[in-house]
């Protein structure tokens, strides 16, 4: 594997990355050792996106143990030999299980010196890909690697690094995704020693991604609920629990969502969350002091949209849209299963983007001269910039005038809102009071709850 090519083509990655997704948030980056052997073990809920996220945000060389059937690809091999991965023989995939075994111990071998060798590897214990809203049983590959490093290379301690991999809209182009990289699994000679290593290193695991990952029946549910988890929680609090609040409203939330009270709870946040969309400002945004100054911003942008944006994306929709809708339509026809459908439409996406501009520029280079195609070379990713940022605010765009209005009338707005949150807030804290089981300890006692009788 080439270090300057790896390099080159995680830059690539990382910009394909930041178009298909709105916004990546990478959370506990100081997890992650800066030398030494680290095995990065994530959930696997989006394909090969998951990998992809962790291979441009991690910050280290990453060698991803990926099924050997992916090799067949024309498209993907390069990609994949370019990154170093290595590939896994899975006993559903081949019928010779005794050649696939052996195929697997040299994967294994390669592994383990790439730790020994103070490098990182990346896996994914629950070893499908899947679309379930919980996490799967997790395989014992990563303790079972880790203990094999320790029992070779004495001298060497691996970190196990849990990585859980949240999507707002896990198919949708231009959704939102959170990485979370956890506190690191220690693997010592000592402990590779003891019997039970690798049961115990994967419940801990277990326990790690657990921690990490929150589980709800649908997306617009995670996203009500996140809206719950904030007005209830008190400022400035771990990101730990933060995630733990976060868990406990989506496993108690279908006990007591057909409660009249809970209902109606729920329309109300998920109204305040679109009205603060509408105003372009967060619930955080409402804790602190807005000036004159951030209104005037906010109506800038909104300008911006409508007088410089728009206009730049017209001349690519003739280009992006027929992309756009081609991928949108083809993607489910191309694979049957769901956890892949988003990296096909990545995938698929990006050659026809790629291909669509390179015909476009030499057809323009042959009619027009090379001028006119370097003209293109230049406006055809402006064009495309500027349609993303009118896809990400088309909702703002659709209201147009009342969103400009609302803005002009910032102060009002914004008041009405905290008021409003005061209220959901208040609200919110008498739901828990009343229905969270008479077991439970609250994370955050409130002053303002009254007595649970």
């Amino acid at each position: 594997m080439s270090l300057r090519l790896y390099t080159w083509l995680r830059m690539f990655l990382r910009l394909v990355v930041g178009v298909f997704f709105r916004q990546v948030e990478v959370v506990g980056l100081e997890h992650v050792p800066e030398r030494g052997p680290v095995i990065f073990a994530g959930n696997h809920p989006n394909s090969l996106i998951d990998p992809l996220l962790i291979v441009v945000s991690c910050g280290r060389v990453v060698r991803f143990a990926a099924k050997d059937v992916l090799f067949r690809s024309a498209f993907l091999r390069p990609v994949l030999r370019a990154l170093g991965a290595v590939p896994i023989a899975r006993r559903s995939d081949h019928s010779d299980a005794r050649e696939a075994a052996a195929h697997n111990e040299v994967a294994f071998d390669t592994l383990i010196e790439v730790l020994a060798s103070g490098g990182t590897i990346g896996i994914f214990p629950e070893g499908l890909s899947h679309d379930a809203p919980q996490l799967a049983r997790l395989k014992t590959g990563a303790a079972r690697i880790a203990a094999g490093v320790c029992e070779r290379h004495p001298e060497q301690a691996v970190a196990i690094v849990p990585c859980g991999l949240t999507y707002m809209q896990r198919r949708r182009f231009r959704s939102r995704v959170l990485l979370q990289f956890g506190t690191p699994l220690m693997v010592d000679a000592a402990r590779a020693a003891a019997g039970d290593v690798v049961a115990g290193v994967t419940a801990e695991l277990d326990g790690g991604l657990r921690a990490l990952t929150v589980n709800a029946a649908d997306w617009d549910t995670l996203r009500v609920l996140d809206g719950f988890r904030r007005l209830y929680q008190p400022p400035q609090i771990s990101i730990h629990d933060r995630v733990e609040l976060a868990r406990r409203f989506n496993a108690e939330y279908p006990r007591v969502r057909d409660e009249p009270e809970v209902r109606s709870l729920y329309a109300r946040v998920g109204a305040y969350l679109d009205r603060l969309d509408a105003a372009g400002v967060s619930d955080r945004d409402l804790q602190r002091t807005l000036s004159r100054g951030d209104a005037l911003a906010r109506i800038a942008r909104h300008l911006l949209l409508i007088v410089v944006w728009l206009p730049l994306a017209l001349p690519g929709a003739i280009l992006h849209a027929p992309t756009g809708l081609l991928v949108q339509v083809a993607a489910p026809m191309l694979t049957p299963r769901k956890d892949v459908l988003a990296a096909t439409k990545l995938l698929a996406g990006l050659l026809l983007v790629m291909a669509s501009y390179a015909v476009g520029i030499a057809w323009l280079g042959v009619r027009a001269g090379a001028r006119a195609a370097l003209v293109a070379l230049v406006a055809l990713p402006i064009t495309g910039y500027a349609t993303l940022q009118v896809f990400d605010r088309s909702a703002s765009l659709r209201r147009g005038l009342s969103t400009l209005v609302r803005l002009f009338s910032f102060e009002r707005e914004i008041a009405a809102l905290r008021a409003e949150r005061g209220e959901l807030e208040a609200a919110v804290v008498a739901a828990v009071n009343r229905f969270r089981p008479s077991d439970m300890v609250l994370l955050f006692p409130r002053e303002s709850e009254p007595e649970r009788k």
